[in-house]
């Protein structure tokens, strides 16, 4: 099962929405879908799903997705800590994990502090989910996923943001935990399914293969659809990623003025 119904239509052609998304942002790398599951086996019967042959962090198994378009199941015991297994909810979200104590002199300088991140994560809730899978968006094999995730420079991520503001606007607010920023993407998105941004942090740059200049986009994949529909009315404005520079010494007029005619010199 589900973590929770998706609003997505049964007919969703995610193929399509992969690409406009890639096409539109200039992706480097195809969108990804996440989904939980009550039953292994419910996981395991999705279509050419890979169990891991190894122990891994989750940022290794969501990398497998993401930069090798591989569709893969996870339980508890796949992963290599408590860490990855308490922000999806297949851990243990309690005493001694609670404590961070394994995070004490080498994240953070007091017993006080390493609480304090731990309490700060983004968790779904333990004890409902027994697996996860993750999946390239256009195979469509999690049809629906939960949360769909994308990685891109800032400038695409603003683009992104732009889209999803076009219409209903609404103001977004995001944190930043630090280590484990997981839990401010796929954390928070499962766990609210709300838009979540992040700066990815050490983990997954190290173990997960996350370049510099990436940041994290995790949502439901409705907001997707949102956000793609108000790209393309951006770029009928003549807004389009990536952003043509202007120039830092030129008469700003004129080029404000294809935007605001008032602003002609």
């Amino acid at each position: 099962m589900s973590a929770v119904p998706t609003a997505n239509p049964p007919a969703t052609d995610w193929a399509k929405m992969a690409g406009d998304l890639e096409r539109l942002l200039r992706l480097r790398n195809p969108p990804f879908g996440m989904k939980l599951f009550e039953r292994i086996e419910d996981m395991a019967a999705i279509p050419r799903i890979r169990r891991p042959k190894s122990v891994h962090t989750l940022d290794q198994v969501v990398a497998q997705a993401a930069r090798l378009g591989w569709t893969v199941g996870i339980t508890a015991e796949d992963l290599v800590g408590a860490q990855c297994r308490a922000v999806v909810g297949l851990g243990d979200q309690g005493e001694p994990w609670i404590s961070g104590q394994h995070m004490v002199g080498v994240w953070f300088a007091t017993p006080e502090d390493a609480r304090a991140h731990q309490n700060a994560m983004n968790l779904v809730p333990a004890g409902r989910y027994r697996a996860l899978a993750v999946s390239p968006l256009a195979a469509g094999r999690l049809d629906p996923p939960d949360i769909a995730l994308f990685y891109a420079t800032p400038g695409a991520m603003i683009y992104f943001v732009n889209g999803l503001q076009w219409s209903g606007y609404k103001r977004f607010d995001w944190s930043v935990v630090g280590e484990s920023a997981c839990a401010d993407s796929w954390g928070r998105a499962l766990r609210t399914r709300q838009p979540s941004l992040s700066i990815p942090c050490f983990a997954e740059r190290r173990y997960g293969g996350v370049l510099d200049d990436e940041m994290l986009m995790a949502l439901p994949p409705a907001d997707i659809a949102k956000a793609l529909e108000g790209m393309e009315k951006l770029a009928k404005n003549g807004f389009r990623y990536p952003f043509a520079q202007y120039g830092i010494q030129q008469d700003v007029r004129d080029g404000m003025a294809v935007s605001y005619p008032d602003r002609k010199k």
